[in-house]
C-alpha cells in the first residue's frame, strides 16, 4: 500500500484480478485445447503466466500490476480449464483416476489456505519486499514449465492425427464456433437447468466464505491475539485439517452407502442422488464452523478456540464441494458435466475474488461477532439444497434437457 498510495481496499484489487482472470481464462483455454491439444495449450499459457508474474515482480506503477496479474491468472487457469480433461485422457473412472480427481480437486482450496503462510514467512525474511511473493511463484513455476515441456501429448483426438499425419488446418470459423458453443452452453444451463443453478450458487458462496475466513481471520487474530503474520498463517493448518477430515467423511460414504447403491442396482449404476450423504455433513459443519468463529473472536478469548473453528469449516466446505463436483458428473455424464462445471467455475471465482473486497470493512463496521454470523446466516437457506437434490434429484433428471443429450 505504502508504495503505491493506494487504499486497503485499491491493496486487495491484484488478487482480486487474478482471480477474476481464473473465471475467465478457461472459457477461452477449454475450446483452444479441442483444436491445438493438450501440451501445448500447457506450454503456451504457462510461458505467458510466468511472463506476467514476472512483469507483476518488476511493476513500478499500481496499472501495471493490476495489468499483469489478470493476466497473469486469465493465462495460468489452464489448469483449471483443462486439468479434468487431462487426467480423464490418462486414467479411467477407476481407483487411479478418482484419486488423481481427488488431488485435483483438493489443490484450488490448499492454494488459499497455504498461499498466507508461505508469503507470510517470504515477507518475514525479506524485509516484508512483497515482490519477493513474486519471485517465490516464479521459482514454484519454473519447474511447472519445464514439466510441461516434456509431457506428451494426451488428447487422444491429437494423437491420431499426429500418427496419421492429418494433421487439420485451423479453420478460424470452426475455432470461433467451438468457443461460442463453450460460452452459450454453461450459460443455457445455468440459466434452464435448477440443479445447475442451485449447486453453482451453493458452490460459489463456499468458495467465497472460503477467500473471506482468511481475509477476516488475518484482521481478527492480529486485532485481539496479537498475532504475527506467520502465525496468522500458521492458524490456517486447522482448516487443512478439516479438508482432510471431509475427504474422509466423503470416501467414508463413497465406500459404503454409495456402494451399497451400485451393488443393489440392476444395471450396477448407482443413481447420482448417493453422491450427496457428504453434502449432507458439509452442509451442517459449514454454518457451525462460522458460528463458532464468529462468536468465539473476543478479547481475551483463547486463541486455541477460535483457530479450532477452522476444523468443521474445512470439513464443511471441502465435503460440500467434493459432493457437488460428483454428483454433477453422475447426474449429466461426463460431457455434459463440463458445460455445467465451466458455469459453476464462472461464479465461484467471480465470488471468491469479490468477497474479500468488502469482507474486513464488514468486520470493522459491523464488530467480528455480527459480520462473522452475516455469513453464517447467509448459508442457512442454501442447507437444505443437498437434501432436496436428494428428494427431487430424480425427477429433475426426467426433466432435463441436457441429460444425455450431449
Amino acid at each position: 500500500m505504502a508504495e503505491f498510495n493506494v487504499s486497503r481496499t485499491q491493496s486487495l484489487l491484484p488478487l482480486t484480478l487474478y482471480t477474476l482472470g481464473i473465471a475467465i481464462g478457461p472459457l477461452f483455454i477449454a475450446p483452444f485445447s479441442e483444436v491445438f491439444g493438450r501440451k501445448w495449450i500447457y506450454v503456451a499459457t504457462s510461458t505467458c503466466h510466468l511472463a506476467f508474474i514476472g512483469g507483476a515482480s518488476a511493476a513500478r506503477s499500481f496499472s501495471t500490476l493490476m495489468a499483469c496479474r489478470f493476466l497473469a491468472g486469465t493465462l495460468g487457469s489452464a489448469g483449471v480449464a483443462i486439468g479434468a480433461g487431462t487426467i480423464a485422457d490418462i486414467w479411467q473412472l477407476d481407483k487411479t483416476g478418482a484419486d488423481a480427481s481427488l488431488l485435483f480437486i483438493l489443490a484450488p482450496f490448499l492454494g488459499p489456505t497455504l498461499g498466507p503462510l508461505a508469503g507470510a514467512y517470504v515477507l518475514d525474511d525479506r524485509n516484508y519486499d512483497w515482490r519477493w511473493t513474486q519471485y517465490l511463484l516464479l521459482i514454484i513455476g519454473a519447474p511447472i514449465w519445464v514439466a510441461c515441456l516434456l509431457m506428451k501429448e494426451t488428447s487422444k483426438s491429437r494423437i491420431l492425427q499426429h500418427e496419421s499425419k492429418t494433421e487439420a488446418a485451423v479453420d478460424i470459423r470452426t475455432l470461433g464456433d467451438i468457443i461460442r458453443r463453450a460460452l452459450i452452453r454453461p450459460t443455457k444451463m445455468l440459466l434452464t437447468e435448477p440443479v445447475v443453478f442451485s449447486l453453482a450458487i451453493y458452490a460459489a458462496f463456499v468458495y467465497a466464505m472460503i477467500f473471506s475466513y482468511f481475509a477476516s481471520a488475518s484482521y481478527v487474530l492480529q486485532v485481539y491475539y496479537n498475532f504475527n503474520l506467520q502465525e496468522v498463517g500458521l492458524s490456517f493448518i486447522s482448516v487443512i485439517i478439516g479438508y482432510l477430515l471431509g475427504i474422509a467423511v466423503y470416501m467414508g460414504f463413497d465406500h459404503t452407502l454409495h456402494d451399497r447403491a451400485r451393488k443393489a442396482s440392476p444395471n450396477g449404476v448407482a443413481d447420482p442422488e448417493h453422491r450427496l450423504y457428504a453434502a449432507f455433513v458439509g452442509s451442517i459443519c459449514l454454518p457451525v464452523g462460522l458460528f463458532w468463529y464468529a462468536w468465539e473472536a473476543h478479547d481475551g478469548g483463547r486463541w486455541a478456540a477460535l483457530v479450532a473453528a477452522g476444523i468443521p469449516f474445512g470439513i464443511g466446505s471441502f465435503s460440500l464441494f467434493l459432493s457437488i463436483i460428483t454428483y454433477t458428473v453422475d447426474f449429466y455424464g461426463a460431457r455434459g458435466a463440463a458445460s455445467a462445471l465451466a458455469a459453476n467455475g464462472i461464479i465461484r471465482y467471480t465470488l471468491g475474488a469479490v468477497f474479500p473486497l468488502f469482507t474486513i470493512q464488514m468486520f470493522e463496521k459491523l464488530g467480528v461477532n455480527w459480520a462473522g454470523s452475516v455469513f453464517a446466516f447467509l448459508c442457512l437457506p442454501l442447507l437444505p439444497i443437498p437434501w432436496l437434490l436428494f428428494r427431487y434429484g430424480s425427477r429433475l433428471r426426467q426433466g432435463s434437457k441436457f441429460v444425455n443429450s450431449f
